[in-house]
């Protein structure tokens, strides 16, 4: 059954929402990891040119503790670690999607408004 909502506790839990998605490159994680792909922290590095070690990491470890990413280590030398969705991150990409085609509809610069 779905949670009915007032204005001011749709606010709230949207900003709850956001908190969890804040943050330059957590979308773009999720990105590379959508459609059941598997990534190493290297890849992901190399995928993600702009960001830093310190703050991939910094945002990996904050997907994982707020359950959008599931973390794999396996015991070796070097250390190999693995990332990919959770089920209820995989549960994101449609609402990003739906994002992505609001934003198409964007008026370019200029336009007249309505």
């Amino acid at each position: 059954m779905r949670k009915a909502y007032t204005p001011e506790t749709a606010a709230a839990d949207v900003e709850k929402t956001l908190q969890v998605l804040e943050g330059r490159w957590k979308l773009i994680i999720l990105f590379h990891l959508f459609g059941g792909k598997i990534q190493r922290y290297s890849e992901l590095e190399r995928l993600i040119p702009g960001v830093s070690p310190k703050m991939l990491a910094q945002q990996l470890r904050q997907l994982e503790a707020d359950g959008l990413i599931s973390r794999k280590l396996y015991p070796q030398v070097p250390p190999k670690v693995e990332y990919r969705l959770t089920a209820w991150g995989q549960a994101l990409c449609p609402a990003l999607d739906a994002l992505l085609q609001w934003a198409e509809k964007r008026p370019e610069a200029g336009a007249p408004r309505e």
